[in-house]
């Protein structure tokens, strides 16, 4: 069954000349390579492989990857479909004529394919951050987009491919995952007319929904306790907007055995404490670096502040890398913030 992608639509704010240039070098190429940000979450991931699928329909040769040294694809994502597109960093083409980019807001975000990528033919950009540099040739980039996944959706109608349920599941996950469930503010009558389009095409919502929040290992509460029992609150910050974070080392997940990937969830705890804008959880990877996700409530734009921080995002949910300690990284973050 597949879905009718050109009914009841609100399009992208991106120039029509870039879409017909992209839908262009998409028919124009038959050998195409695709890439997503590193550590990737459901937008990157879906998006890209929801694509990927499509285009291999079409007849295209396509290879797909993230700039990972680890190249392990997250616990919660590998429900998607279109996986054996997927190869390793060492394996993506080292120049490939034609690369687009997906959920990426500057060039450092692609890791191990930033090589690729500066010496692409054609490097397409397709992403929703208005953080956005403005890397590549051509790109289709809007800030108002929910997810990439809302953009991905349009170029598949504009090339003229089916979306069947594996390419839907791909797309309504990374749907699901930018909005929060249909939870932020970034849910529009557009993003609820794109999630019954996909629905049309028969995926299952509720076996998304589950892989995406209701599973997790048992080490994950106690790495959560931990966190938990270390949240500081400082419900003055700000004249008032008021700041809650924590952090999750490396011997938390240890005592666990946790891997890295299983804390993204953290935040989504944190961020509920009333009275407060502004969340962070700083995770301690495994070379003893530091992932800090930031979320708003709306008051303070904490993509900004990662942004200058070197991370990105959008204002209600950014983050970036440090390798300084949580006590010095709070501090230079709440200066940004402020």
């Amino acid at each position: 069954m597949t879905s009718d992608l050109r009914s009841d639509r609100v399009l992208p704010a991106v120039a029509e000349g870039d879409w017909e240039r992209a839908v262009a070098l998409v028919r124009g190429h038959d050998e195409i390579a695709l890439a997503c940000h590193v550590t990737p979450d459901g937008d990157a991931l879906g998006s890209m492989l929801g694509f990927g699928q499509a285009l291999r329909q079409a007849g295209k040769r396509v290879v797909a990857s993230f700039g990972d040294r680890t190249f392990v694809v997250p616990r919660l994502l590998r429900f998607l479909p279109g996986q054996d597109l997927l190869v390793p960093p060492g394996e993506f083409p080292a120049a490939p004529d034609l690369m687009i980019t997906f959920d990426a807001s500057t060039r450092a975000r692609l890791g191990l394919l930033i090589p690729a990528a500066e010496a692409a033919g054609e490097l397409v950009v397709v992403d929703h951050h208005a953080s956005n540099t403005g890397f590549g040739s051509l790109h289709l980039v809007d800030p108002a987009a929910a997810a990439t996944s809302v953009l991905v959706e349009e170029l598949i109608g504009r090339l003229g491919l089916a979306v069947d349920k594996p390419i839907a599941t791909c797309l309504y996950a990374a749907l699901v995952t930018d909005t929060g469930s249909f939870r932020y503010a970034s849910t529009t009558p557009a993003v609820h007319a794109m999630a019954g389009r996909l629905l049309a095409a028969g995926l299952n919502p509720d076996t998304i929904a589950r892989e995406l929040w209701d599973r997790s290992p048992f080490g994950y509460l106690r790495v959560l306790g931990a966190a938990l029992s270390r949240a500081v609150l400082e419900p003055e910050w700000a004249g008032g907007a008021g700041l809650v974070w924590t952090c999750v080392t490396r011997r938390d997940r240890a005592l666990a055995a946790l891997p890295y990937e299983e804390v993204e969830g953290v935040i989504d705890v944190i961020r509920k404490v009333d009275g407060v804008d502004v969340a962070v959880v700083l995770k301690e990877d495994d070379t003893g670096g530091w992932n800090v996700s930031t979320r708003s409530k709306g008051a303070v734009d904490v993509g900004r502040a990662c942004a200058a921080l070197g991370g990105g995002g959008h204002p209600g949910a950014a983050g970036f890398f440090t390798t300084e300690p949580p006590d010095q990284t709070m501090a230079r973050l709440r200066e940004m913030l402020s």
